[in-house]
């Protein structure tokens, strides 16, 4: 959810003095960071049944070492993205990377729950702001009209690591232990951070320095103006908490995927680590179309976003809760690869809804906190209230249960809708007043 931050508000202040060349090795090196990010983020969940029987941990434990990282990346995203652009992007790139990446390779080192949740915490210290940093970087270093294209582009990074980290991490903990899976991602983390170090420079980048002019920033409210700005409306808080509710069924599906199918359709690591790769991927594409779908369904009626994100919300949370109902087979299969689709369907009409409900001035900082809520209600709950409620009723009891937040995303979603109509009016009233002063 970091990604979204940078693609909805960065202001690049000067025009790219690179040549386009060197541009896409810029590009590549970030993608491929972004892409060591997600597979050192998600090995975690491809080895949690090798975890839970060679340690004895609890499923709440291993969630807890899941959440950590989405914890800390929902809290520390704002204040690290301000030192990065005071520190300078490039630095901050290679210094985020190698943290996560040695911290990585404490995992491999781990012999107890609590050296391994130590070394998770500093996984998600060295994550949390490298997805705002980085496309912010590449926008940078290309000509405006490209900054749609390269934003989709690079937020599929984080789908791809995710899915590779899983894959891979299976496979590697099946033929080489473990340790090994955290060994490789750590190894590919640390090779890319020294390519990235001797290739990647501020003086490459920017040569002549960066000009300098007023631009957005100037005109930047105080703290009180923006707290006002980002929390004007009861329907952009209910887009705030509405994603983030959706958001805690895509952080526990992604968690214990792997899980369900080890313990319940009886696969080994590594080919649990692949069925789970499956469905992720298949979220990250549903993210992509309905996306689309939801901007041909509302091009002329602007309130369609929040009834499309409510179908999706809907069609996602009674999918899952009828496939945990089911036996093991096609058919629920079927009705899982349903639900992923669609479980993340309502990134696209968020994103629509926060931009039209805050001023163009704060629009970073509205995605931010997009951002935040959906780390702090979803990504980070998720993965530790399912394994907390596993412990006592068992996962597939968990995952019964587990889709019903769902369902309350939305009721949140239909209340942002009552709402939306008047409070974009009142808005755009406001916002005519300030341009007329």
């Amino acid at each position: 959810m970091a990604i979204l931050v940078a693609d909805a508000g960065m202001d690049i202040s000067y025009t790219p003095r690179v040549s386009r060349t060197f541009a896409w090795i810029v590009f590549a090196l970030t993608f491929g960071l972004l892409i060591s990010d997600y597979m050192s983020r998600q090995v975690l969940n491809a080895v949690f049944p090798v975890l839970k029987a060679e340690w004895g941990l609890s499923d709440t434990q291993l969630g807890s070492l899941n959440s950590i990282v989405a914890l800390l990346v929902g809290l520390l995203t704002f204040p690290l993205s301000v030192l990065a652009d005071r520190w300078g992007r490039v630095r901050s790139i290679v210094v985020m990377a190698a943290l996560w990446s040695l911290a990585t390779a404490a995992c491999a080192l781990a012999e107890t729950y609590g050296q391994m949740f130590t070394a998770r915490f500093f996984v998600g210290v060295g994550e949390a702001a490298y997805g705002s940093v980085g496309i912010a970087l590449i926008i940078s270093v290309f000509p405006p009209h490209l900054r749609s294209s390269l934003s989709g582009a690079f937020m599929a990074g984080g789908a791809f690591g995710s899915v590779l980290g899983m894959a891979l991490g299976g496979v590697l903990a099946t033929h080489f232990g473990w340790r090994w899976a955290f060994g490789a991602m750590a190894l590919f983390g640390v090779a890319l951070v020294i390519l990235y170090a001797l290739i990647v420079t501020e003086k490459r980048l920017n040569p002549d320095g960066p000009a300098r002019s007023g631009g957005a920033n100037a005109h930047f409210p105080s703290l009180r103006g923006l707290l006002s700005g980002l929390f004007s409306s009861i329907s952009v808080c209910c887009a705030y908490a509405g994603s983030g509710l959706q958001l805690f069924m895509m952080g526990s599906m992604m968690a214990w995927l792997p899980s369900f199918a080890n313990r319940y359709y009886e696969l080994p690591a590594d080919r649990a680590g692949l069925f789970a790769a499956v469905f992720v991927l298949l979220g990250a594409v549903g993210m992509t179309s309905c996306g689309i779908i939801t901007d041909r369904l509302s091009r002329n009626f602007a309130t369609r976003k929040w009834t499309v994100a409510i179908a999706y919300s809907l069609i996602s949370s009674i999918a899952l809760i009828t496939a945990f109902q089911m036996p093991n087979g096609t058919a629920q299969l079927l009705l899982l690869a349903l639900g992923m689709f669609f479980v993340a369907g309502t990134t696209g009409p968020v994103g629509a809804m926060v931009a039209n409900l805050t001023h163009p001035a704060i629009h970073a900082t509205a995605f931010a906190t997009w951002s935040l809520a959906n780390n702090i209600l979803g990504m980070a709950p998720g993965p530790f209230l399912t394994g907390a409620l596993a412990d006592r009723i068992g996962l597939l009891g968990a995952l019964q249960w587990m889709p019903l937040v769902g369902l309350a995303a939305a009721a949140t979603f239909a209340l942002g809708r009552h709402n939306y109509a008047g409070d974009l009016q009142r808005i755009r009233a406001q916002q005519a007043a300030r341009e007329s002063n």
